[in-house]
């Protein structure tokens, strides 16, 4: 709260050092976001006290829903602004021409945080603020359960997280999608699915909204989730026993905003990403209610002692060189895959990994090779991926994902093949995890 009541003062007194605009901006500024209000109310406020004209109305959109509709209402476009994390959303959208250009006239920003740049090359959007992906905890929970703090995604995979992670589906949530993208960009095609379904088979539930899972976590309903950044650290801020971890394989990427082409308030949108950009806008990031990684590289000097810093730490996100080019041509598909081998295969594939768990633990104690190898196949059977990574960007495969009626039905046709494929192989690999066990005995 302090942070907001000091930023809001000075814009009170008049000392907010924001570049000139080429217009005073008045009326309704429309954005459609991602973001909670827990995010958007502390910026609409201090915006509106900036610029006493100016009204921000708020429109809250999952990320692929908010890209939609820019895309259906583009003939007469009533939205100012897209404001989201994931950057290949904006890449689609700077792709179908519906974002426009504009040059921040903001200081203090430099052009890469980490590895990854903060902004458009080419101009069409600008990153305000900066996250990563990792794990949350709730210690309380941790330790009734007698679980150890993890540490690496793999961590996860152990059997004695089995029934005690969350995670929200890829296809509802961009920072989710962003995290599974960030391990198969980091580990590889083939070991980074087989790090996901590993995970996932260890999974309470995939939920449809992102924040579900920093909730169940906060309130004890389980005990572990993979989440962004924030979300672990504003539920610190208000005073929940968790802790958060970045993994080795993690990426420090920007949120973003931009104007989308068209926008009826152009001034107003301008002056909204001036804002953001201010020292007083990146400093309303250090919110308890918000707690993300302000871009300006000063502002950390106002944040609290134990805030990551990733301009100090090069650790964080550096084993990843995130491509988002790369993303941007295979979202569709990615969301697709989780959905239809984890999200609708969840029951199997758990399932089946309880089987492979069980037989693990009965080999540990007689040993038997016969067992062993009956226990790699069926690991081996519910890694194994129903495409390859070239095919997840092909247009044959890829393009049966951007819509139409006749790319719908391939669609469909491709979905309903992954889910064969994953449910008659975690079968097949409960059977043989059940045939190791009975070996074991």
């Amino acid at each position: 709260m302090r942070y907001r009541i000091a930023a809001l003062a000075a814009l009170v007194m008049g000392v907010w050092a924001g570049p000139a605009l080429a217009q005073n901006p008045t009326g309704k500024v429309t954005v459609s976001t991602s973001f909670s209000k827990d995010v958007t109310d502390p910026f609409k406020k201090a915006f509106e006290k900036a610029f006493p004209g100016v009204t921000l109305e708020v429109q809250n959109r999952n990320t692929n829903a908010g890209v939609k509709y820019v895309e259906e209402t583009r003939a007469n476009n009533q939205t100012d602004l897209f404001w989201a994390s994931a950057p290949d959303a904006f890449e689609v959208l700077k792709g179908k021409g519906l974002l426009q250009k504009y040059q921040p006239k903001a200081t203090g920003i430099p052009e890469k945080i980490g590895a990854f740049p903060i902004n458009d090359p080419d101009g069409f959007y600008f990153g305000f603020a900066a996250s990563g992906y990792g794990i949350m905890w709730n210690e309380r929970y941790a330790k009734a359960n007698k679980l150890p703090e993890p540490k690496e995604w793999s961590d996860l995979a152990k059997p004695a997280y089995y029934d005690h992670v969350s995670i929200a589906a890829p296809s509802r949530s961009g920072t989710t999608h962003l995290t599974i993208e960030t391990i198969l960009q980091g580990e590889g095609w083939d070991k980074g699915w087989r790090t996901v379904k590993e995970m996932a088979g260890n999974f309470r539930q995939v939920t449809e909204r992102s924040f579900g899972v920093p909730d169940a976590v906060n309130s004890g309903q389980v005990g572990f989730g993979i989440v962004i950044d924030f979300f672990a650290f504003s539920a610190q801020a208000s005073g929940f026993p968790v802790k958060f971890v970045y993994p080795t394989v993690t990426t420090i990427v920007p949120a973003n905003v931009a104007i989308i082409a068209n926008a009826p308030n152009k001034a107003g949108a301008e002056a909204f990403i001036e804002f953001l950009l201010s020292p007083a806008g990146q400093e309303v990031l250090l919110e308890p209610s918000i707690r993300r990684l302000p871009i300006n590289p000063a502002v950390y000097a106002k944040a609290p002692a134990d805030y990551p810093n990733p301009f100090k730490d090069p650790s964080l996100g550096a084993r990843v060189k995130f491509d988002v080019d790369v993303s941007e041509k295979r979202t569709a598909v990615i969301d697709a895959l989780f959905d239809q081998l984890i999200t609708f295969q969840l029951e199997g594939l758990k399932a089946a990994t309880k089987a492979i768990h069980d037989a693990e633990a009965a080999l540990a104690k007689k040993d038997n090779a016969q067992g062993r190898a009956l226990v790699k196949e069926a690991r081996d059977l519910i890694a194994v991926m129903p495409i390859t990574e070239a095919q997840a960007s092909s247009p044959e495969i890829a393009g049966a994902f951007t819509g139409g009626k006749e790319k719908g039905a391939r669609q469909a046709e491709l979905e309903q093949q992954w889910a064969s494929f994953a449910k008659e192989r975690y079968a097949q690999a409960k059977a043989k995890a059940e045939e190791a066990l009975k070996l074991a005995r």
